[in-house]
């Protein structure tokens, strides 16, 4: 499972986010949605990288695919 993902009940209500900032994986998700290439989106949040946002989208993925496992793990991270 990767690092950069986190869910914290104190950090956006609990929604997964990017570790150490307030951005979470649905941000990302709504970028992309909204038609910004993956290149572009660290440029909209300070302090996320390109690893950042491939991490919101594996972990967005690893939900769909398998959602039990994935926030088991991330909850306990």
């Amino acid at each position: 499972m990767n690092k950069r993902i986190t869910i914290n009940g104190d950090v956006r209500f609990g929604k997964p986010t990017i570790r150490g900032t307030r951005i979470a994986v649905a941000d990302i998700l709504n970028l992309i949605r909204a038609g910004y290439a993956l290149d572009e989106i660290p440029g909209q949040y300070e302090g996320i990288t390109k690893e950042d946002v491939d991490a919101a989208i594996e972990f967005a993925s690893g939900v769909l695919e398998s959602p039990a496992q994935i926030l088991a793990r991330v909850a306990h991270a």
